[in-house]
């Protein structure tokens, strides 16, 4: 019980540094550009300024109605953790606005304080979405477009961005727009490239003289599992045994340098593995 409660806490409090991080990046490097990259957030910037009413009281509010919204039209969908980070990420604007207010933009580039903005939010949202949440939003209208009009989530959440730059580029002019067009790109690339960072695991191939106590090494060490192939030397002739094993890349580092240990003589493959699903990784239904 005690493990299960542990690994809950751990993802809660990784839920609320990506949180955290998206706050930062919205309210340090969106919001004094007047950079609208689509969402709530970029809604809540633009409504900040027409209404001339703090962005956290913004974001909170459309939140509200969102989650609100989401309850009526598709269910208790959105689990714990996703209701946390919706909350959350309003509390730590109101925290920012109150106790270290931002005047001016970070710095005199606005292309910099874009570029910055949008890959600390793919980097706050990959965080966030490796763990299997999300800090609603556009995320609940897409899920609404896809059980009215069958859209892809994907494809919903691009359609409700876009409406939100375009409403920026009507207020705060064309140029506006097409920064919040090039924001809402490159933080799209950067969770991407996040979440496969986060997400990537080693598939090692092991040829070696010393099967037994290699593979006990991983078995009982690594505490992962392993497959053992047959297969014959090309030139010598010889039988062999192929071990094959996937495990994450702080794995992989200490079984490497056990490995050099156990057989000097040993052959190594590694490649990259963008998903494992199954015991010891992430079930089929996550």
């Amino acid at each position: 019980m005690g493990k299960i409660n542990s690994k809950t806490i751990k993802e809660y409090l990784m839920v609320g540094i990506g949180t955290l991080i998206v706050a930062f990046s919205a309210y340090y490097f969106f919001a004094p550009e007047n950079l609208v990259c689509g969402g709530v957030t970029g809604f809540s910037i633009m409504m900040g300024d027409v209404l001339d009413l703090p962005i956290s009281n913004i974001s909170l509010v459309c939140n509200i109605v969102l989650l609100i919204l989401g309850f009526i039209f598709i269910g208790f969908e959105f689990g714990g953790k996703t209701i946390f980070a919706t909350i959350l990420f309003s509390g730590f604007l109101y925290v920012m606005e109150n106790v270290a207010p931002c005047a001016a933009p970070v710095t005199d580039s606005t292309f910099v304080n874009l570029t910055a903005a949008a890959l600390l939010c793919g980097l706050g949202l990959s965080i966030v979405f490796n763990q299997n949440a999300s800090t609603g939003g556009t995320d609940i209208l897409a899920m609404i477009f896809k059980k009215f009009f069958n859209l892809e989530i994907g494809t919903g959440m691009l359609l409700a961005d876009a409406i939100v730059v375009i409403l920026a580029m009507f207020y705060y002019g064309v140029s506006a727009g097409v920064y919040g067009a090039l924001g809402w790109f490159i933080t799209g690339a950067a969770i991407n490239y996040f979440s496969d960072g986060f997400n990537v695991k080693k598939e090692i191939t092991i040829i070696t003289n010393k099967t037994d106590e290699c593979k006990d090494y991983i078995l009982n060490q690594v505490d992962r599992g392993v497959t053992i192939y047959k297969a014959e030397g090309g030139y010598s002739k010889a039988s062999k045994e192929i071990i094959v094993t996937v495990c994450k890349n702080k794995e992989y580092f200490k079984l490497k340098k056990e490995l050099k240990k156990i057989d000097p003589g040993v052959f190594v493959i590694v490649r990259n593995v963008h998903e494992a699903i199954g015991e010891g990784f992430v079930s089929l239904d996550s």
